[in-house]
């Protein structure tokens, strides 16, 4: 009963096979090799264009703040999510990637920034006087920190604000692939067709070893010289690439990264069922993917705890359960045998 995080479960076995299956004879260096070349071609097979760069890393965290780095200036701020993973989880490397830019934190319900407060952050901007800090970025989430899921008509309505005034937009995707089946929208409809400008694309939450990508669509193309330029000055240009895009390749092929994500969503819906039987327990906030934020009772907490469940305690007041490409049928059942006993 290991809810502890997607990032825990184990990668997948046809990631394995797929790494295996390039480590053999010579490969050129740092992305000119066949692999990440077949990773280009199946990911331009998914978005339905080939207006766009690509750059990988193996860390979300990497994959965000070499992105934001390249799309916003250390004198320019960030607009964000108050509990925004970059925000919260990421110990300021946005920032420190950037050399200084700042994130200017935005309220909203279950993760998702107020559309009201949003127009008043884009109302107040003025360029001209020297003071401040005017965003020049806007930085979604799908799913959000609460793990609920924008949809592709309010990433444009968002988009379409962004773009209005100046800001380039950045979708921080690294359980996109639940988002995209809680949605039933198409990568292509979530990303540049819906004004994403540049995406970061994670993989590892869904079943790679480690695996992010770093999405620059149309216009934003003409920074991925830079981009590369960060990377190795941050240490993010892996040597021997292609194992990175095996991955990717392996999850791409056949949609098995939305297969695993689907598989994972459902088990959170069976979970939350399952949790909120309990007497006392209520959701924090709607299920739209493989995350669960629930708030139990103390002896409720103790029982699962005793059992030997993994969860995390979560601010204000809830527990987070997270499902994985791996979460089987008897963690569920486990879960309602505690509970019924």
């Amino acid at each position: 009963m290991d809810f502890s995080s997607d990032t825990s479960a184990p990668a997948h076995p046809a990631v394995l096979q797929a790494i295996a299956g390039v480590n053999h004879g010579y490969a050129p260096s740092y992305g000119a090799d066949s692999s990440t070349e077949t990773l280009t071609a199946l990911l331009a097979n998914k978005l339905g264009t080939e207006d766009f760069d690509v750059w990988l890393t193996a860390s979300g965290t990497a994959a965000n703040a070499l992105a934001l780095a390249a799309i916003c200036p250390p004198t320019a701020s960030i607009l964000c999510h108050e509990e925004a993973h970059i925000e919260r989880d990421e110990r300021g490397a946005p920032e420190f990637f950037s050399g200084g830019a700042k994130l200017a934190l935005l309220p909203g319900e279950n993760g998702q920034i107020d559309r009201e407060q949003l127009r008043r952050a884009m109302g107040a901007i003025d360029r001209s006087f020297v003071h401040e800090t005017p965003p020049t970025v806007l930085s979604l989430t799908n799913l959000t920190e609460c793990g609920t899921a924008y949809s592709t008509d309010r990433i444009g309505e968002y988009a379409d604000l962004a773009h209005e005034n100046g800001l380039t937009v950045h979708l921080d995707g690294a359980r996109l692939a639940n988002a995209l089946v809680s949605q039933r929208a198409t990568l292509a409809d979530m990303t540049w067709r819906a004004g994403v400008d540049v995406l970061t694309l994670g993989l590892t939450k869904t079943g790679a070893m480690g695996c992010e990508l770093i999405v620059l669509f149309g216009a934003q193309r003409s920074r991925f010289g830079d981009l590369r330029a960060r990377a190795k000055r941050a240490g993010h240009m892996p040597p021997k690439l292609r194992y990175l895009a095996a991955q990717g390749i392996a999850l791409f092929q056949d949609d098995l990264w939305l297969e695993l994500a689907a598989q994972a969503n459902c088990f959170a819906q069976q979970l939350a069922e399952t949790l909120c039987a309990a007497g006392g327990a209520t959701l924090a906030y709607p299920v739209d993917g493989n995350e669960v934020f629930v708030h139990l009772p103390k002896t409720v907490v103790g029982r699962l705890r005793d059992a030997g469940a993994k969860f995390y305690p979560w601010p204000g007041g809830s527990h987070r359960f997270v499902c994985s490409w791996a979460t089987m049928e008897d963690d569920i059942g486990s879960v309602r045998a505690v509970l019924s006993s």
